[in-house]
């Protein structure tokens, strides 16, 4: 099993696919990663010998910002723009959208499910 940046590539699924399983790297930095180690995007990750897996990690690490790094450093993004108080800041603290959605209809992933409040009656005609 190929291991890189912390993470068990799965099994049985394209190279270009298993690299997506490490947090930082989506299809096309994993097609990049595959190009510049010259591994073949369809390989199967059982299929990768040890050389090929270690040319793969080197790339990683050298290039690519992945995993606990790349997350320690978005958390830090978050809590500096939430200590300067910015629009943004008091988004992020008050759990609603951040970039420009609406909200009084919609975003119920970032406000939680709806709630609903007590004593409000339906008028009755």
């Amino acid at each position: 099993m190929a291991r890189i940046a912390g993470v068990d590539l799965p099994r049985n699924k394209r190279l270009e696919i298993a690299l997506t399983y490490v947090y930082g790297i989506g299809v096309s930095a994993a097609r990049k990663i595959c190009e510049s180690s010259k591994i073949d995007l369809n390989k199967k990750t059982d299929q990768l010998t040890e050389n090929e897996v270690q040319k793969l990690r080197e790339i990683v690490e050298k290039s690519f910002r992945v995993e606990g790094d790349l997350r320690r450093e978005i958390s830090l993004n978050i809590k500096r723009l939430v200590d300067l108080g910015c629009y943004r800041g008091v988004r992020h603290r008050k759990g609603l959208p951040v970039r420009g959605q609406r909200t009084h209809s919609n975003a119920r992933t970032r406000k939680g499910p709806a709630v609903a409040i007590a004593g409000k009656k339906m008028v009755t005609k």
